[in-house]
């Protein structure tokens, strides 16, 4: 679905199924005097409220829980204006093999860390950081995601539960200081990623740019069953921009520096040599996944 990127807020929400209404309208509305009255209003778009929940209706209406207010709007997700700090490495091929599961293939070790900043509509503005490992899904060049860190709750839920992507909470952060771009990532108080580079020292071709960030990404998505012991999902999921609208592209010289942290294994894949360095500012319109390998059948 290709949709224009330069969308308003409205026409973003209007976009991701929340309705004209909502977009207009606010959420509480008390009439008359809120000292003396005890009851209010509600508007919920898309309500169920006064209907049976009969199974055809759930069926109908589930998407996300609560079934009566669901924690995210349906997707696509947009994302617009977000900068990005985004430096790739080499790193051990043993130990890259070890985090990709097959069918996926991994030809030469590149693992790429991004810290993003995130300005989202119908999901709020927050930091993000990805880490990608460069593989292949039969001939198609692919980018695996072991792991990722967001500090904003409906993000994590939604990525984790729609697309399945492998979302903890966590306090990454991006932006200019003085002459260096710097992003880092901490994780319970620890420091776990920094990365810095030359801010805006050297532009990058946008159709250059713009193609490196077409690779599709591919995540395991697994969801436990009620047991809390097998999964009731566990496949590959692969997913991409259907917009990218890249305004800027910049390179230069770079530095990171991984440190151990038991929850958060990036320092696992240590640094062999840094192959590319890019801080990009762009929009971009998510689109939903497509299963490519389904690991509970047999």
């Amino acid at each position: 679905m290709n949709l224009p990127i330069n969308l308003s807020r409205r026409d973003v929400l209007v976009t991701a199924g929340v309705g004209l209404a909502a977009a207009a309208t606010p959420l509480f509305a008390q009439s008359g005097n809120a000292q003396a009255s005890a009851t209010g209003g509600l508007f919920l778009p898309d309500s169920i409220a006064g209907h049976a929940l009969t199974p055809e209706s759930v069926r109908e209406k589930a998407f996300a829980m609560p079934l009566h207010a669901p924690a995210y709007a349906r997707p696509p997700s947009a994302f617009l204006d977000r900068p990005s700090l985004t430096i790739s490495y080499r790193t051990d091929m043993e130990l890259a093999r070890a985090l990709v599961p097959e069918p996926l293939v991994v030809k030469d070790p590149i693992v790429s860390l991004s810290f993003l900043s995130m300005v989202a509509p119908g999901i709020g503005d927050y930091y993000e950081f990805a880490q990608s490992i460069s593989c292949f899904l039969g001939d198609e060049a692919v980018s695996f995601r072991p792991l990722m860190v967001a500090e904003n709750v409906t993000a994590i839920m939604l990525g984790r539960e729609v697309w399945g992507l492998p979302k903890k909470f966590g306090h990454p952060r991006v932006g200019q200081n003085n002459e260096s771009y710097v992003g880092t990532l901490d994780y319970d108080g620890a420091l776990v990623a920094r990365a810095s580079m030359a801010y805006k020292f050297k532009e990058v071709d946008l159709a250059e740019a713009t193609k490196a960030m077409k690779v599709p990404g591919v995540v395991l998505k697994i969801i436990p069953d009620v047991d809390g012991k097998t999964p009731r999902i566990a496949e590959l999921v692969r997913f991409e921009y259907s917009t990218i609208e890249l305004k800027e592209a910049w390179t230069g010289a770079a530095s990171l520096d991984l440190f151990n942290h038991e929850a958060v294994p990036i320092a696992a894949l240590p640094v062999r040599e840094i192959v590319s360095v890019r801080h990009t500012l762009g929009n971009y319109l998510l689109e939903p996944g497509k299963v490519v390998h389904d690991y509970l059948k047999r």
